[in-house]
């Protein structure tokens, strides 16, 4: 290491420091700890050094999760990033910590995701508050919500795979830029290319940035670049909004149909319920690009990577779509009711979140006591639940690393598949999702074949999991 290097290093984790010992106070761990077994690490700062590290490792964050899970079973405590954290795995947890009954736990997201995505966030709010903001935003993303982006989604997909022959093509970036390309149309009409939308992308990937970073604001760190991103793009919405109430624009988008909401709850036309204010519009706009960017892309990236390593798979599901090809009367374009039926295809998706596990666990915070799993949780506790470990029971699924679709020919025990979450916070992007994914393989499968350059398992230091080296292929014609 050089000598820049090393004082770098040292820089780092002097902030790292200084910021556990302003925020935080090392109190004696909550004696009702005793019972769990595992280890808080050092005074002030835990094992948050080892939780930070493991992100960059080749399986990514897991490795904490797993080594640990050697050494101490399948519950175990920690302390990181200024939280005592219980991990759990099971099914019983899965149901338990998921449906959330009776209100027991809520989402529980890191600092940095709370400062970025804004306190009105469907992130961020819980019970009633919760309840009418996921009713607000479930119509545009419902099936028949969908069906009139459908058009552009097949544009773009087809305008994307033609720019593929004669190049290397790293998957993880393709699967980006359409991802956000239609997250941006479909949320605010934004155009695939132009300067709006290059501004757009600049300011969305400092943001996703800033998730998984140190919780420093100062100028130069991630987490101080994405919150001025964040403002950037508030004031780019703030435009919009203003234009679109004013009667200088109007499109029928995901913004639109909030305004309208607003605009009805605040004349009085219709219910209370309804009113939204510029900062739940704003706020929850960021939300849904978000939610509805880096998941999709990992999945999408992840299910091709699979499919070329396991031929058998990809030949039975290029029969599906080639005969989906085959049975068009007149023209070339998918139609919404062939993409609405591709069954090897939604077992091939559902798959490819069991195998690759792009959320490897989601965290809540227990808003009162209870018990699971004979541990008893105390008011304030962080709860982790372990998806990978869910995904790859052999007990229910048998050789769960084998990449296995058939496994989906049956339906799955309740709380064993958690693809899109399960319960009141169960994706609300699910729908879309599969209707991205399901459009782009269509048009790859009918018109490529792919080798791939570099094989590579190990994945981003990102909290959604990705694969490091972008998945790099080179695509020829049929």
């Amino acid at each position: 290491m050089s000598f820049f290097s090393s004082v770098m290093l040292v820089i780092i984790i002097s902030f790292v420091l200084s910021f556990l010992l302003l925020h935080y106070s090392w109190a004696s761990p909550p004696k009702e700890m005793d019972q769990i077994p595992g280890s808080l690490g050092w005074p002030i700062v835990g094992e948050s050094f080892s939780f930070l590290s493991n992100f960059s490792s080749p399986c990514g964050i897991y490795n904490f999760i797993y080594q640990r899970q050697q050494r101490y079973g399948k519950v175990f405590k920690t302390f990181v990033l200024g939280r005592f954290t219980v991990f759990m795995s099971g099914r019983e947890a899965s149901k338990i910590l998921l449906t959330g009954k009776d209100g027991i736990v809520r989402l529980n997201l890191f600092y940095t995701g709370k400062q970025v995505l804004g306190p009105t966030s469907l992130l961020q709010t819980s019970g009633d508050a919760h309840k009418r903001l996921r009713r607000l935003i479930a119509e545009p993303l419902s099936v028949d919500g969908l069906k009139k982006y459908f058009q552009f989604m097949n544009r773009l997909a087809i305008e994307t795979l033609d720019q593929w022959p004669g190049r290397t093509v790293f998957v993880l970036e393709e699967a980006s830029t359409f991802t956000l390309k239609v997250i941006g149309n479909m949320t605010m009409s934004l155009e695939p290319t132009g300067e709006e939308q290059q501004k757009f992308r600049a300011n969305f990937k400092l943001i996703s940035s800033s998730f998984a970073s140190l919780p420093l604001k100062i100028p130069g760190t991630a987490f101080y670049r994405g919150i001025k991103a964040r403002d950037r793009m508030y004031a780019m919405l703030n435009s919009i909004i203003y234009n679109r109430r004013s009667g200088n624009s109007f499109q029928q988008d995901f913004l639109e149909s909030l305004i309208v909401k607003h605009s009805k709850g605040a004349d009085g036309e219709g219910s209370e319920d309804n009113k939204l204010t510029d900062t739940q519009l704003k706020d929850n706009i960021l939300t849904l690009l978000v939610a509805g960017h880096d998941t999709t892309t990992s999945a999408l990236t992840w299910l091709i990577k699979f499919l070329e390593e396991n031929p058998a798979v990809l030949n039975k599901l290029r029969v599906e779509h080639l005969e989906i090809q085959a049975n068009r009367k007149g023209g070339t374009n998918l139609t919404w009711s062939e993409v609405n039926n591709m069954p090897y295809t939604a077992k091939v998706i559902n798959e490819t979140l069991r195998r690759a596990t792009v959320l490897p666990w989601f965290s809540r915070k227990a808003s009162e006591d209870f018990e699971i799993d004979g541990y008893k949780i105390k008011k304030g506790w962080s709860i982790n639940l372990d998806v990978v470990s869910i995904h790859h029971d052999p007990q229910v699924f048998p050789n769960p690393y084998k990449f296995d679709p058939s496994r989906f020919d049956a339906p799955i025990k309740p709380f064993s598949f958690l693809g899109f979450g399960s319960g009141p916070r169960m994706c609300p992007g699910m729908n879309l999702a599969k209707l991205e994914i399901s459009i782009f393989i269509h048009h790859l499968l009918c018109r490529y074949k792919w080798t791939t350059l570099e094989k590579d398992d190990s994945v981003l230091p990102t909290l959604v999991r990705m694969p490091r080296n972008k998945y790099p292929i080179v695509a020829e014609p049929l």
